[in-house]
């Protein structure tokens, strides 16, 4: 049997520190926790930057490197620094070196970079060894020239040659959320459907449980399946929430893909073994013929202005739309007239903060607010020229009437200056997959002796 013990579903979310007490008390063969994420855009790829705070990122992987020491197992780290870019894995190294000498321990570290440059990519596009995923935007050397930030998601195989090394703690550039799970039961000759499987239901930490903000699982894989157990005080597994992690980020809840081949749940047996752990057998690992690694890539995709408004006289607010049409129509005829700019050139949102920011028109639920906040977004080719186009957008906010006959209204802007410049945007530009011949091809391998 192999035990992972994973703290919590991404390093800077917080875990139960009681719990994860718990889970070094029951001698893990390994700690695995995700750095990533992608929820909260592609500026952080495009970047090469943690989303999270140094601060909590310090603070949670001091434990996590102090639980090690305890532990005297391998501490392994997949997607740092949020994007898994190559500078988010120095970031990390470098705050593991910091850590490592306040607290006066020694560990050696196998750093798995996952960056790709570009002309690698544009090489094996040439080749045809790049394959779109379903709705993938079309890409070109061109498109992957004007990329900031190129990364290929490691698998179990790559974290395995990390391992292999020795190292005491494995930080990892940017990796399926599965694979630091699955590397070790994979590499000790567990049941390979079971690995990938309890991998999956593990990513998130607790949220497979009932009480989904602890963090802290174990996950025990051995040659017929995996036993699943929260650790923090009130927290268990049923087989329904841990049915129901295949459904959370995948398209398809009974197939699973991953680097060498996809795992298929359809046949999985999940079974109470009491109130908390829940056994899982049946899970089946299908191998692939060709071994690929899904692309991510970002770049600029122009510049943004942002400006903020607020409505509160009842006759605005119910004929807001209109107000907003009409300073669209009026401001885009300055822009053109001042700056010699047509709409094309540039993009205008007025999003309208309480009504339907979020969905736009596929909201459903219609209110009456008090007040409405008007945010405006302004993307422009460079940073001047968003900047220039809100200043012109500025006086419509702040005086804008409704119709030409009344007196100039006067509504709120809650910052001065009114127009903030947010700097470069990003897009995400690639969903598709690269086939490699050797796995360890597009990755590089380091090991640093503490």
């Amino acid at each position: 049997m192999t035990r992972i013990l994973i703290p919590s579903g991404a390093l800077g979310l917080g875990y139960d520190a009681d719990a994860l007490a718990a889970g070094i008390a029951m001698r893990p063969d390994l700690i695995a926790i995700d750095g990533g994420s992608t929820d909260s855009g592609p500026s952080y790829l495009g970047r090469g930057v943690s989303k999270y705070s140094r601060a909590a990122t310090k603070a949670e992987w001091r434990g996590l490197i102090e639980a090690r020491a305890r532990a005297g197992v391998p501490l392994v780290i997949g997607t740092a620094g949020t994007c898994g870019a190559d500078s988010a894995v120095d970031w990390l190294v470098d705050l593991t070196r910091e850590i490592l000498a306040e607290t006066g321990l020694t560990a050696s570290i196998a750093v798995l970079k996952s960056s790709q440059p570009a002309q690698r990519v544009a090489d094996a596009l040439a080749r045809g060894d790049v394959t779109p995923l379903p709705n993938a935007p079309e890409i070109s050397a061109e498109v992957l020239a004007s990329c900031t930030n190129i990364v290929a998601l490691a698998g179990a195989e790559q974290i395995a040659r990390a391992l292999e090394t020795g190292a005491e703690i494995v930080i990892a550039g940017r990796t399926t959320d599965t694979a630091i799970i699955a590397a070790l039961p994979l590499m000790r000759g567990e049941h390979a459907g079971a690995a990938w499987h309890g991998a999956k239901i593990g990513e998130c930490g607790a949220l497979c449980a009932t009480n989904p903000q602890s963090g802290v699982i174990v996950i025990d894989v051995d040659k017929t399946g995996f036993t699943v157990t929260p650790l923090a005080e009130g927290s268990a597994c049923s087989p329904q929430t841990v049915s129901a992690h295949m459904l959370y980020e995948n398209s398809d809840p009974f197939i699973l893909y991953e680097p060498g081949g996809h795992l298929d749940v359809t046949g999985a047996r999940y079974t109470a073994l009491d109130a908390r752990r829940v056994r899982v057998e049946g899970s089946v690992w299908v191998p692939s013929d060709r071994y690929t690694v899904k692309l991510e890539g970002a770049r600029i995709t122009g510049y943004q202005t942002i400006l903020i408004a607020t409505l509160r006289d009842r006759r605005y607010v119910e004929n807001v739309r209109d107000w907003c049409a009409d300073i669209e129509v009026r401001h885009a005829a300055k822009v053109r007239d001042r700056m010699g700019l047509e709409p094309g050139a540039y993009r205008l949102e007025l999003r309208l903060m309480g009504v339907d920011a979020t969905l736009g028109p596929l909201e459903q639920r219609r209110s009456d607010p008090v007040e409405i906040g008007i945010l405006a977004i302004v993307t422009a080719a460079s940073q001047a020229q968003a900047g220039e186009i809100g200043k012109l957008l500025n006086p419509y906010l702040l005086h804008h009437p409704l119709t030409r006959e009344e007196e100039q209204p006067t509504f709120a802007f809650p910052f001065s200056p009114a127009e903030i410049d947010r700097g470069a945007a990003y897009e995400f530009c690639l969903n598709h997959v690269m086939r490699l011949d050797d796995p360890m091809s597009a990755f590089a391998l380091e090991v640093i002796n503490g």
